[in-house]
């Protein structure tokens, strides 16, 4: 499984920067097009937006690989849940359904209802546009039963120094 998270890993990374640059291109290419050749590209504002959701849900598939997401732990402090794997399974369980129902389920039902429709401007259909959303979920359940194994097996847990690290920010 760590092996298949390694490639997953610098998948996901080569695919953001891959995404980021394109984005980049284009909206310094729909800047150039607009303010010097006053001939705007119609197309750059469709294919920005796009690689905009693209970069942002396998950005965050990436991010929740190394557990670099924003954890707001205020109830688990409020409730004096002291058992921590406890905690991490729930939470990741809760992951797991989010990612399986909204982003896998969700996304092949919105990939369907839209696969004929056809984007303005651009030779594709949004059907294919929205293809992220199923695969970052496949992405992020991957992840998330990663780290429900880590932290069956006592890995992966919040250590006691996470206190220290939120008082010193």
């Amino acid at each position: 499984m760590n092996a298949v998270k390694a490639v997953l890993d610098a998948t996901l990374k080569w695919l953001c920067v891959i995404l980021f640059s394109a984005l980049v291109l284009v909206v310094c290419w729909q800047v150039f097009s607009r303010q010097v050749m006053h001939a705007p590209a119609t197309w750059t504002t469709s294919l920005a937006q796009y690689l905009f959701v693209w970069l942002a849900l396998f950005g965050s598939a990436y991010v929740f690989s190394d557990r670099g997401h924003i954890a707001v732990d205020f109830l688990v402090r409020a409730l004096k849940i002291n058992e921590k794997r406890t905690t991490e399974v729930f939470v990741q369980v809760v992951i797991l359904l989010f990612a399986v129902f909204v982003l896998i389920y969700g996304g092949i039902r919105g990939v369907d209802m839209t696969w004929s429709q056809k984007i303005s401007g651009l030779p594709l259909n949004i059907g294919a546009m929205y293809l992220a959303l199923p695969i970052s979920g496949l992405m992020t359940a991957f992840y998330a039963i990663h780290h429900l194994v880590e932290a069956l097996h006592g890995r992966g847990l919040p250590n006691d120094n996470d206190e220290e690290i939120r008082e010193a920010i």
